[in-house]
């Protein structure tokens, strides 16, 4: 109880220090819009009145957080599930690349990983290739990705995934490699005594040593791939998905809907960050780890 005490007020804390400073940006952003409709229409309202003008308009510069607030809770729970303006129908649509992608994304690094420790060739010639692959924009690779595939008849679902798995697949490789390479050299020698063959000391003491590893870069590669789903959905002119609503809020200026969007995706990682946490923590568990 005191542990989870300890955790609630700190992160309490920063989240009414974030609402305050939302609400003070708020006002400030979209006090210069609020003056130039109150000179147009002849009006001197006092500072409380004006405060709230900021605060409620329908298409402002920065949504405070009662309205982007109000427009999660109608988008998410007023809907109809299957309708285009849900928030529940936009994020699974999302979630269902982001998946595959993360599917791709992680067995693709644990090949990889796995090669790299193996093949000092791969270790000196691949490695350098794949940091540097991270370096180029996402937004640049993610046209030419969509395009390529739809040349050769490969659209919808698959494009998508393609991009989450180059987002996800490099954490993946890195934490592997750490995980693969961190038993210790006693424990290799005493594999080694044990007259154990290659396969063996891979299977009994490098993979149990990486699980670790593994999942906490999973954390990372579930979030990146979220992010290249969303952002596979606004090259492809997507009509359903998280980035299908932020390109529909930013063509109308509908800044809530974009930042009540923007809220849904945070919440999606943020669940994603944890179904990956819980099951790094049963298989930990099933391999005969103790809790900290």
């Amino acid at each position: 109880m005191d542990t989870f005490r300890d955790k609630l007020i700190p992160v309490t804390s920063i989240l009414a220090g974030v609402v305050v400073l939302w609400y003070v940006f708020a006002v400030i952003l979209n006090a210069p819009f609020q003056r130039d409709l109150d000179t147009r229409a002849n009006e001197t309202p006092g500072t409380v009145e004006f405060i709230g003008k900021t605060l409620a308009q329908p298409k402002p510069t920065l949504p405070a957080p009662h309205q982007v607030a109000v427009n999660f809770f109608e988008n998410t729970f007023l809907r109809p599930i299957n309708s285009n303006r849900s928030l529940v129908y936009n994020a699974w649509v999302t979630l269902s690349s982001t998946l595959l992608g993360f599917a791709f994304g992680t067995a693709l690094g644990i090949v990889i990983a796995v090669g790299i420790v193996h093949v000092a060739t791969l270790d000196r010639s691949l490695m350098p290739w794949i940091i540097a692959s991270q370096t180029i924009p996402i937004l640049a690779v993610a046209p030419m990705i969509i395009v390529v595939l739809a040349a050769v008849g490969i659209t919808g679902l698959v494009p998508k995934a393609m991009i989450s798995t180059y987002l996800s697949f490099f954490p993946v490789t890195v934490g592997m490699v750490k995980g693969l390479r961190s038993p210790e050299i006693m424990h290799l020698d005493l594999m080694h005594t044990y007259n154990a063959s290659a396969s063996q000391s891979f299977w009994k003491l490098r993979v149990p040593a990486s699980v670790p590893f593994l999942f906490t870069s999973m954390k990372v590669a579930v979030a990146a791939s979220l992010v290249g789903a969303i952002v596979g959905e606004l090259p492809t002119g997507a009509v359903a998905g998280i980035g299908a609503k932020l390109l529909a809020g930013a063509y109308y200026s509908q800044s809530i809907d974009i930042w009540s969007a923007l809220v849904a995706g945070s919440i999606v990682a943020a669940l994603l960050v944890v179904v990956v946490g819980i099951a790094g923590r049963i298989v930990d568990r099933a391999m005969g780890g103790r809790p900290a």
